[in-house]
């Protein structure tokens, strides 16, 4: 059982920016990839980022050149920056993370975090 636990996320004006952290119960080299998702009411939760444990990354068209995702081994925390904030970012953020086990790839997910936006 990975568990997953979010912060950072708040309240800010268009054009600011928010640094959510996920810190993870076990060692990061364990997990085959980290990641960031979002939710707005009444709508799919979609990808926001991911990186994975050989380096490679992933981004949403929606945040590509706005966010980036990072990882501190030592901490077992991944982040993601948010510049350039825009209230269609207004979502709950949770992290993710996929663990490999002898039934397969597990995927576990974080309580959320909420980012609002405003105009």
């Amino acid at each position: 059982q990975v568990r997953l636990v979010e912060s950072g996320g708040g309240l800010v004006q268009a054009g600011e920016s928010l640094r959510l952290s996920c810190l993870a119960s076990e060692s990061l080299f364990g997990l085959e990839a980290l990641g960031w998702y979002r939710q707005a009411p009444g709508r799919q939760r979609d990808v926001v980022a991911v990186v994975w444990t050989t380096g490679g990354e992933y981004y949403g068209d929606a945040v590509k050149g706005r966010f980036t995702i990072s990882r501190d081994n030592a901490k077992n925390t991944v982040y993601l920056q948010m510049d350039s904030l825009n209230p269609q970012d207004t979502a709950m953020y949770y992290c993710n993370a996929i663990k490999s086990s002898s039934d397969g790839m597990i995927t576990y997910w974080g309580q959320g975090t909420q980012v609002i936006v405003s105009s």
